[in-house]
């Protein structure tokens, strides 16, 4: 069975074309993990069903955060635990966007200090801001650094309260809380200032001149931050805000069509009200695209500042709780919930439901771990790689 003759994925395009990619050590373990996800090399098991007796084959996934197949069960799950952590409140989603004159400094070995560095402008402007209202809000920020055409785009997506807590207690703000042109300065001359330094102290693949061109040439115009309209509630803002969270540059439902040379795949034009369109790039570029957004290892890119800043989270909301005479939050999942349970609960899911009789249960009769050889059968219900 070939590749298009089944769901074309990710993994298969890197499959032909990893021998002609250059990857640095990150990215090499990424494509290794995203090569192996549901396949007989990351361990798994054989079950029989207890009523016609077919035999099915279960293969682990690789949890990679980079794999286009893996996190939808984990994106349910982390959006039912931000409940406790939310407010009966509006909240409104702002978008900092990078300038394209500034996008060289967040590639190259250096990246980890341009994308912290956006990170603290982001959070130091939006706190700084509020300050001058007297009140601290909540922030959770979510890193992106991909368009919809896989694109160089680093941006930052930020949850905001709407208001914040004061000495008087709890502020609302039915609008932002600053106006969006006093946002776009204080954001422009702190990212600018950090960059600056960084150039200084030589943490950055752009040449000194050239650096300094680039963050000359980006303090002249205004910069693009989206302020979108506050959400209803709690549940409508977790809804929301969770597509943000687990997600990559691309998804294997966008893929389209792959010919051994170019990659075919739909993406959304925010320029054309959000059409959706058809792209086409070579199978060289479009990995090479996709792959320049694996993240350095071990680097944040969900962070909170503010009321749900780790250390203060649990006693500021408290008590921005009983200042607002709000209830305990709901929790959704029960306390010890397994995967296979949440599967059930969140997607009516029956993983142990036979799909061959759709009547009998399935019964694990051998596991096996990542790394051990697999047994024939095993090997044999693994369809061949197209050449």
């Amino acid at each position: 069975m070939s590749c298009l003759e089944r769901v074309l994925s990710v993994a298969d395009i890197l499959r032909d074309t990893v021998g002609r990619l250059r990857l640095d050590h990150e990215q090499g373990k990424a494509v290794a993990h995203i090569l192996a996800c549901r396949t007989g090399r990351l361990g798994g098991h054989r079950a029989v069903c207890d009523r016609c007796g077919a035999e099915h084959y279960a293969y682990h996934s690789c949890r990679d955060r980079h794999c286009p197949r893996c996190g939808g069960l984990d994106q349910r799950l982390w959006a039912e635990a931000q409940i406790p952590h939310l407010l009966p409140v509006s909240y409104f989603h702002v978008v900092f966007t990078v300038p394209v004159s500034l996008r060289r400094f967040f590639r190259g070995e250096y990246r980890r200090h341009a994308l912290d560095a956006l990170f603290a402008a982001v959070s130091e402007t939006i706190l700084e801001t509020a300050a001058t209202l007297g009140i601290v809000p909540g922030i959770l920020a979510v890193l992106h650094t991909w368009n919809q055409k896989l694109g160089d785009h680093p941006h930052i997506h930020c949850l905001v309260t709407g208001g914040g807590l004061g000495p008087k207690g709890f502020v609302h703000r039915r609008r932002y809380l600053v106006p969006l042109v006093v946002l776009q300065t204080v954001f422009k001359r702190k990212l600018l200032s950090k960059l600056r330094a960084l150039l200084r102290e030589g943490q950055t693949c752009v040449p000194n001149q050239s650096g300094h061109e680039r963050l000359r040439d980006a303090s002249r115009p205004t910069w693009n931050i989206d302020i979108r309209r506050p959400f209803g509630g709690p549940q409508q803002v977790v809804r929301y805000f969770a597509r943000y969270l687990r997600k990559i540059a691309i998804c294997d439902q966008r893929l389209l069509g792959y010919d051994g040379e170019t990659v075919r795949f739909q993406y959304r034009d925010r320029k054309d009200r959000n059409r959706v369109k058809t792209a086409k790039l070579s199978v060289l570029t479009f990995c090479q695209s996709f792959l320049q957004h694996v993240l350095p290892a071990g680097f944040v890119r969900i962070r909170r500042y503010g009321l749900l800043s780790n250390r203060l989270r649990k006693p500021l909301l408290e008590h921005c709780r009983e200042l607002l005479g709000a209830d305990p939050p709901l929790l959704l999942a029960p306390p010890g919930e397994s995967r296979v349970e949440a599967l059930r609960r969140i997607f009516g899911l029956e993983p142990e439901l036979c799909p061959a009789c759709k009547l009998g249960r399935l019964i694990v009769r051998e596991e096996w771990r990542a790394g051990s050889p697999l047994p024939g059968a095993a090997l044999a219900s693994i369809a061949p790689r197209a050449p």
